[in-house]
């Protein structure tokens, strides 16, 4: 089943996923769109590289504040003529009302840049000029639509009602009370504060997110995600449920690079599902492996999702640090994924495709090997270099220019320009949603409720570590069901994680715990968006879909609570206690799969006959004491767990030897 002969199909899926949020402008506007993405990529790049051009051609410093409000503005400008207003707008042309609004954007955006010293020098937050108070409810009118088109009517709601908190604060009960301010003030220290519309969210943005992201969408533009596909598909194709397998390595390496796992559901779910089914895999569970093969590509390292960027700012960490912390997680979930897979494959004697109509390894490499040279220098700048702003941009460059020597991949004029919308339509969405929920941070911040909330939460939970943990795991997941990740994060990053650092947990593993959870929800029903996606491919019942990828997927429902319980699983320990509890939790990790699917490598069949139920309860049970790390917040070492495991697991065995003997007889 060869994939290479078509050079655009990487993109194709993509496309049509764009058509459905963006609309497809007018010659005039989608100049005008270009023209705007490569202003703020050279914008970027100015202040990133620290050219200081404005200065040698205007005299002119680009402050801190003054590259935020370009950078901001422009991006939700673009915003209101690339997203409709509703999903039954046009999706051809632009109405009156937004060309006004791009136009208004644009116009309070030189406001802003104009006065931005004046900003800084005389703490407009505080002490506005009069002017200042009405320009700022104005952008800030504009910051929550733009939230709304990005985030949806849930983000909306949630900013909106948030973001008005300071004027209403005082009138809360006790236990969620604050310092009030009017409502005009209120506006002012949102739009000209360093803690809301340019806090941490539009920080990370400006910093890091930015550059990673072109890069991502350059990857994908040259052809990089048809070369992974096909990559996966030259080394697993032939194996034991080897599209399956497939879907396993290539969604997990693509889903890196987009970030998005509905995006790449219908990217590499469109070759993926059909080569399951083609081999007797149920249409609802090669749609399940395709939702939670994406999903977790949100968490491979080393390009990951923007929320990860966002992270290492409220950690104040190097981003590198939570691409390794994230790479032990995301590799286990991924084992645990392939280890399920082959049981599923083994117990229902599922092959592989013929090797006659794969793609050879050697072809692959031969047509794509400077991907993986690209991605060595991506992280040879991030790691020895530690050029985290810098090093997106020169792997993109070195991607555009080697890219231009291969016949088959190389960019047209207008494949280019395709590339360049992408970018501006992928930078102007999230740049409108990370401004909108920057808004929470500077309403919690402005009335002191940070440090309260947080020390009430501690007290409700009577300082109990699992109470915390159990409520930031269902307030992660909820609010995932009606939010992005990404937005989901920052409010738990402000309103929970405080409550369960100071409750004495791990920063980085209470922050990717939220991380985690909040991704839960692409998977798990009633929403599950990637599950549901993947079910339009294979044309089966979402719901049943949610169901099969939520039992095939369920590893990463315990995975947060590991690295939780000991941070060595996140890489903080000794290299001894690192080396443990991964080698205990691949093993706990098997036993659990054979217990899921019924099916235990050198072993066989768990199932067909009585002791079925009894036999995968031990294993589950053994694989779970296994998989958990001991020491850390547990009242158990690694050797008590071990002996307690080793016991059910050898119940198991010997229940499942006595049932397959008498079937036999």
């Amino acid at each position: 089943m060869s994939t290479t002969d078509n050079p655009e199909a990487g993109t194709e899926e993509i496309e049509d996923l764009e058509s459905l949020r963006y609309r497809r402008l007018s010659p005039f506007w989608m100049t005008i769109i270009l023209g705007l993405t490569t202003l703020t990529i050279l914008l970027a790049v100015n202040q990133l590289f620290n050219l200081g051009f404005f200065k040698m051609t205007a005299g002119m410093v680009l402050v801190t504040n003054r590259y935020m409000y370009l950078l901001a503005g422009v991006m939700i400008a673009m915003l209101f003529l690339i997203m409709p207003a509703t999903k039954g707008s046009s999706k051809t042309t632009v109405p009156w009302y937004d060309a006004f609004l791009f136009l208004g954007t644009l116009a309070l955006t030189a406001y802003y840049v104009w006065f931005a010293e004046d900003i800084l020098d005389e703490a407009w937050e505080f002490n506005p000029p009069e002017h200042g108070l009405y320009v700022s409810l104005a952008l800030w009118a504009v910051v929550l639509e733009a939230g709304r088109r990005a985030g949806g009517i849930a983000v909306f709601i949630i900013v909106a009602v948030l973001s008005l908190y300071p004027v209403y604060a005082d009138l809360m009960p006790t236990v969620i009370s604050g310092v009030s301010r009017p409502f005009l003030l209120t506006g002012a220290f949102h739009m000209f504060s360093e803690e809301s519309l340019l806090g941490i969210p539009m920080k990370a943005f400006s910093s890091l997110v930015f550059g990673f992201l072109l890069f991502g969408v350059a990857l994908i533009y040259t052809g990089a995600g048809q070369f992974f596909i096909n990559l996966a598909f030259a080394l697993m194709g032939h194996v034991r449920g080897g599209p399956a397998k497939v879907a396993i390595f290539s969604s997990g390496l693509f889903g890196s690079m987009s970030g998005g796992p509905v995006t790449n559901v219908l990217t590499t779910g469109a070759l993926t599902i059909p080569a399951m089914k083609s081999i007797g895999v149920r249409p609802k569970t090669a749609a399940a492996i395709e939702a939670c093969a994406s999903t977790g590509g949100v968490m491979m390292p080393p390009i990951m999702g923007a929320t990860a960027f966002i992270m290492a700012d409220f950690l104040n960490v190097r981003y590198i640090d939570v691409a390794i912390a994230a790479a032990i997680p995301s590799i286990l979930y991924y084992l645990g994924l392939f280890i399920q897979i082959d049981a599923y494959a083994a117990e229902n004697k599922l092959s592989g495709l013929p090797k006659e109509e794969l793609i050879s390894l050697k072809q692959v490499f031969k047509e794509g090997w400077y991907y993986i040279a690209v991605f060595v220098f991506l992280v040879w700048m991030l790691i020895f270099l530690k050029r985290e702003s810098h090093a997106p941009f020169y792997a993109t460059i070195l991607l555009l220019a080697i890219n231009q020597f291969n016949p088959k991949y190389r960019l047209t004029l207008q494949r280019f320009k395709d590339m360049v919308f992408a970018a501006g339509g992928l930078l102007a969405e999230l740049a409108g949603l990370l401004a909108a929920v920057g808004l929470i941070v500077g309403a919690l911040q402005v009335t002191g409720m940070t440090g309260t909330l947080t020390n009430d939460l501690v007290y409700l939970a009577g300082e109990n570590q699992f109470a915390l943990l159990i409520m930031g795991a269902a307030t992660s997941f909820v609010l995932g069901i009606g939010m992005t990740v990404t937005a989901a994060y920052i409010f738990l990053a402000i309103i929970l994680a405080p409550a369960l650092i100071t409750s004495g947990l791990d920063a980085m593993s209470v922050h990717m715990f939220l991380l985690y959870w909040g991704m839960l929800s692409f998977i798990t029903p009633p929403v599950a968006l990637a599950a549901f996606a993947a079910a339009s491919v294979s044309n089966c019942k979402p719901m049943e879909t949610g169901v099969e990828a939520m039992r095939i997927g369920s590893i990463i429902y315990f995975i947060p609570f590991f690295f939780v319980f000991n941070p060595a699983f996140l890489g903080n320990g000794s290299p001894v206690e690192v080396v443990v509890v991964c080698l205990t939790a691949i093993i706990g990790i098997f036993l659990i799969s054979a217990a899921l699917q019924g099916y235990l490598i050198w072993v066989g069949s768990l199932t067909r006959h009585l002791f079925s139920l009894p036999v995968r309860a031990l294993f589950l049970i053994g694989g779970l004491l296994l998989a958990l790390p001991g020491g850390g917040i547990l009242p158990f070492t690694h050797g008590e767990l071990a002996i307690i495991a080793v016991i059910c697991t050898g119940l198991g065995l010997g229940l499942n030897l006595m049932g397959r003997r008498q079937l036999a007889t």
